[in-house]
């Protein structure tokens, strides 16, 4: 009997061991999985522009920044992106607001990291200055393994460099990755405690900066997690439905930016 403590100690060491092989060859898998997955690609090419509403109306100057949100990746309209959707809204305005005639563009390029923001930054403020700019930026830090510290640097640099050339911006941050069907549990459920992580870091970036910061895991998640008509084909990107979702979680704080910045 009294090697039996000894016993079950290596019993219980060698299952934990297979179990922790075993999982790690389970995510593994999972990551091979999804990377072989076909995902959607942009169909409008890199930069939407378009106008909404009432010629007469008061202009808004409304640009998106980010991934592949930014430009749309997962519908084949512009009128389905969240840009578009967005535009619809300011377009027909508010009781406090109006209707407003919106100018949309979008600098945004699918797969991209706030790493990449610098650039379309530049490319944002190269012709007339936009009123309000729209970043939906942190997907793809959080699943290319970026830490959430560095990607919210580059993100709160390029808040600073919107807000002092005198434009208004809300910043959608990393949506909840824990609801996207592209990859299996327990994979899901780690990209969605990056995900989190990424979004408390780019909270924090964007305050000190000086912009609005709508949680959009916070705001839509529930929503995705239970639709997965929120999705389109590819389980990753949002579907119009999804876009939608979003565009009304933004709408509140972008129409408050548009009305700041009269």
């Amino acid at each position: 009997m009294a090697g039996l403590p000894r016993q079950i100690g290596k019993a219980a060491a060698t299952s934990l061991l297979a179990g922790a092989v075993g999982g790690a060859a389970l995510i593994a898998g999972e990551l091979l999985a999804a990377k072989a997955r076909r995902y959607a690609k942009p169909t409008m090419g890199l930069a939407l522009r378009t106008s909404m509403g009432p010629a007469t109306a008061p202009p808004l100057r409304l640009v998106l920044l980010g991934d592949s949100a930014a430009v749309g990746v997962g519908v084949e309209w512009l009128s389905d992106t969240v840009g578009g959707q967005l535009a619809r809204l300011l377009a027909d305005g508010t009781p406090e607001s109006g209707p407003r005639h919106v100018l949309l563009s979008s600098v945004g390029v699918a797969g991209s990291r706030s790493s990449d923001l610098a650039t379309q930054v530049a490319r944002a403020l190269l012709h007339d200055r936009p009123d309000v700019a729209v970043v939906l930026i942190g997907a793809y830090d959080a699943t290319t393994g970026r830490a959430p510290e560095d990607a919210a640097i580059h993100l709160g640099q390029a808040v600073r460099r919107l807000r002092s050339a005198g434009v208004q911006v809300v910043v959608g941050t990393c949506p909840d990755l824990g609801a996207v069907r592209s990859i299996a549990p327990p994979l899901r459920q780690i990209a969605g405690l990056f995900g989190r992580r990424m979004a408390k870091s780019q909270a924090r970036a964007v305050t000190e900066a000086g912009g609005t910061v709508v949680d959009l895991a916070v705001e839509t998640g529930t929503v995705f997690r239970a639709d997965a008509g929120t999705l389109c084909y590819d389980g990753f990107h949002p579907s119009a439905d999804g876009y939608r979702v979003w565009a009304h979680a933004l709408f509140p704080a972008v129409s408050k930016a548009a009305m700041t910045g009269v």
